[in-house]
């Protein structure tokens, strides 16, 4: 999906297989983690490619289709994570809001052209979120960083642990695509419904500290 050639290939095969496209859903992604400071530029890179630029090139080769159909809809996978962060997450988390954010602004433009979209918030998944699809960045020569690790990881196992079955995340999807609103936002899990709620309500003192005190920080 960062690849432009292989994008217009797969649009047009579904064209020709299905007559039209009705809806599109992005749900391709992955989590870099890790200290900044021990992040080679490359690992930046493919985070944005992957989880922000390839869904943007993925929507914009679409749109001719819907544009022309008068309709159409995009679903986009975000996160939890798009609205609330954890150590170590800062590229992942820059990632889910910038998806955030595109797909806010993306809606009043397609409004024009009777395209909806719409974002997909889960909490953890019990899927290969945590093997394939994630890469940590960590330098044991950055020794300064070593206790922050450390207690870190072991608060994301916990987190991991409890995740929801992958159908909580494909219910929610089906919910978006039928329902036959303009909803933009759904929540998928019951940790994510809680801990976004819990944002909502705090101030950042008061979140920050909240999540400093979970993360045994």
């Amino acid at each position: 999906m960062t690849k432009k050639n292989t994008i217009d290939a797969a649009i047009a095969a579904g064209i020709k297989r299905f007559g039209k496209i009705g809806v599109l859903l992005n749900n391709a992604g992955y989590g870099s983690y890790g200290l900044l400071e021990a992040t080679p530029e490359h690992k930046m890179r493919r985070q944005y490619d992957v989880n922000v630029i390839g869904p943007m090139l993925v929507m914009q080769a679409i749109l001719p289709h819907f544009r022309k159909r008068g309709q159409g809809m995009i679903i986009n996978i975000s996160s939890m994570g798009g609205k609330i962060t954890f150590p170590l997450g800062t590229l992942h988390h820059g990632s889910k809001f910038a998806v955030e954010g595109m797909s806010e602004a993306l809606s009043y433009e397609l409004a024009a052209i009777g395209v909806i979209v719409k974002l997909i918030e889960p909490g953890a998944i019990k899927t290969n979120f945590t093997t394939t699809s994630f890469d940590m960045n960590l330098d044991p020569n950055l020794t300064e960083y070593n206790s922050f690790v450390e207690t870190v990881a072991g608060a994301f196992g916990a987190v991991a642990a409890v995740g929801s079955d992958p159908v909580i995340a494909a219910q929610t999807v089906w919910e978006a695509a039928t329902d036959g609103t303009n909803q933009l936002r759904y929540i998928a899990g019951e940790d994510a419904k809680q801990i976004i709620a819990a944002r909502k309500q705090m101030d950042d003192p008061e979140y920050l500290a909240l999540m400093r005190s979970q993360m045994g920080l």
